[in-house]
């Protein structure tokens, strides 16, 4: 299931291509978006997962 989040704290599109990368390390699929400060996840229910990985990198989820 696609799940969609707005993310604070992005500065400028390096920051998505990070964000994405390490969504990914964690197993997570992600289309990251600096334009939109959005992160396109495939979610399996694991929310809690994806906010840890969102935090550690720097960022926060809004919504």
């Amino acid at each position: 299931m696609k799940k969609t989040y707005k993310i604070k704290g992005m500065d400028c599109p390096s920051c998505a291509s990070l964000l994405e990368l390490d969504l990914e390390d964690a197993g997570v699929k992600a289309k990251c978006s600096y334009s939109k400060s959005t992160v396109e996840v495939e979610e399996d229910g694991n929310f809690v997962n994806i906010k840890k990985v969102v935090e550690k990198s720097g960022y926060s989820i809004t919504q």
